[in-house]
């Protein structure tokens, strides 16, 4: 089967990027052509389809939005990514007309690329199945967080996205929070959900929450997002260090200030790694530990490689997310290790952390609370060790690649084969 494999980035960012080359190499192994498209970057992996490729809004080398600069040219451009683009719609109707894919998998298109391109797709007759990560789908706010309140805000799923523009849920910004709340608009207009053939979820609780934003259940498919073992380094012993270890960005809806506040004057030793996408969070997090009594280290961002000597040698990590975090892969690299985790008891992390088998379970914003399970694992490290071959054997039974690429496959023939007859 051809497949095409869409993405807004063709770069690690994050774990969503992880996931597109996992499954890129797992589909390849079993016999398919996986073709990618995504726009043009000076940080992409090399791909002899780059030439294909949606132009960047801006030079190629942003990731983040506060990186653009702020022209007339920039502003039109995002404007038009973020709704309907009809120059996204034409190079993706171009590359499917000189690939020829039998199936579309869009991983990401919100916001760098557009909605328009499903309707290329749709109109060629060639089926889409769009994998969910978030909840930018129901929500001009793609975390279901209110950045100013920094709490959980599901007003936009209940009662109308024009709750964002009130709220000021986008960069604390009524503008960019109408943009957002009118690419919704336009996707509905267009028919978007209704033009894709299947979702997929890495999370029923993710799943669920679209059921509750309209989505019609049956083309809702949970299907977890798997762990590729081949990723691991075969050089490194695993040992269990007393220290915790947090993985991921230094942001305010990652649970980062009850992190440091949990382990602010105590002796316990927290390793964290990782980069901010809000300017001046992590300098103030930084500056709230000057002249305290801490064991904190900030070791700054990483790649995978480098990241598995601390997952190799931690004691256990911890997720302290105040979002609905969506199957974050630092709990799968974690249980891969051997390591139990640490986790607020909210969204996907308490269907995917066992508490007191493969991890533990605190209250969300509760540093005092999360302070008192990382305490008994530091005082008690064979609690933590024996959590932690618990969780290695969950990566094998609930997060296998085969199961998931089997699954898959089973969903792109359905569809082809719905779209084709």
């Amino acid at each position: 089967m051809r497949i095409a494999l869409v993405n807004y980035r063709y770069f690690i960012s994050g774990g969503p990027e992880r996931y597109m080359f996992n499954i890129k190499e797992l589909l390849e192994s079993q016999g398919h052509e996986v073709i990618p498209f995504s726009v043009q970057s000076k940080k992409n992996f090399s791909s002899k389809y780059e030439h294909l490729f949606l132009s960047p809004i801006g030079s190629g080398n942003e990731v983040y939005f506060s990186e653009y600069k702020k022209s007339f040219k920039t502003l039109a451009k995002g404007f038009a990514r973020m709704t309907y683009s009809f120059e996204a719609k034409r190079t993706f109707k171009k590359f499917l007309k000189t690939v020829k894919p039998d199936v579309v998998y869009i991983l990401y298109f919100q916001s760098k690329i557009s909605c328009s391109i499903v309707d290329a797709a749709y109109n060629l007759k060639i089926p889409v199945i769009q994998r969910i990560s978030d909840y930018s789908m129901v929500a001009p706010c793609n975390s279901l967080y209110n950045p100013t309140k920094r709490d959980i805000c599901e007003d936009c799923l209940h009662k109308s996205s024009l709750c964002a523009i009130k709220n000021k849920c986008i960069y604390h910004s009524s503008v960019y929070s109408f943009v957002k709340s009118l690419a919704l608009w336009v996707q509905k207009i267009a028919g978007t959900r209704n033009k894709i053939e299947k979702f997929i979820f890495p999370s029923s609780f993710t799943l669920n929450k679209y059921i509750e934003g309209g989505y019609p259940k049956e083309k809702l498919v949970y299907l977890p997002t798997p762990f590729n073992e081949n990723t691991l380094r075969k050089d490194l012993e695993i040992s269990y260090e007393s220290f915790a270890l947090y993985i991921g960005r230094i942001d305010p809806d990652k649970g980062l200030e009850t992190l440091i506040d949990a382990f602010v004057g105590t002796e316990f030793k927290l390793k964290i790694i990782g980069f901010s996408s809000v300017p001046g969070f992590q300098e103030k997090l930084e500056e709230k530990l000057n002249e305290k009594r801490h064991c904190i280290e900030f070791l700054g961002r990483m790649d995978f490689f480098k990241m598995q000597e601390y997952l190799a040698r931690c004691l256990f990590t911890v997720i302290p997310s105040e979002w609905y975090d969506n199957l974050p892969n630092t709990l799968l690299e974690s249980y891969a290790f051997g390591k139990c985790v640490v986790a607020t008891n909210l969204g996907s992390l308490s269907e995917n952390v066992e508490n007191g088998k493969t991890g533990l379970l605190f209250k969300c914003k509760d540093f005092q609370d999360l302070m008192e399970k990382c305490r008994s694992l530091f005082k008690d490290p064979k609690q933590a060790i024996q959590m932690g071959a618990n969780a290695l054997k969950k990566i094998h039974t609930s997060y296998s690649m085969e199961n998931h690429v089997k699954k898959l496959e089973e969903v792109f023939n359905a569809a082809y084969h719905k779209v084709s007859t």
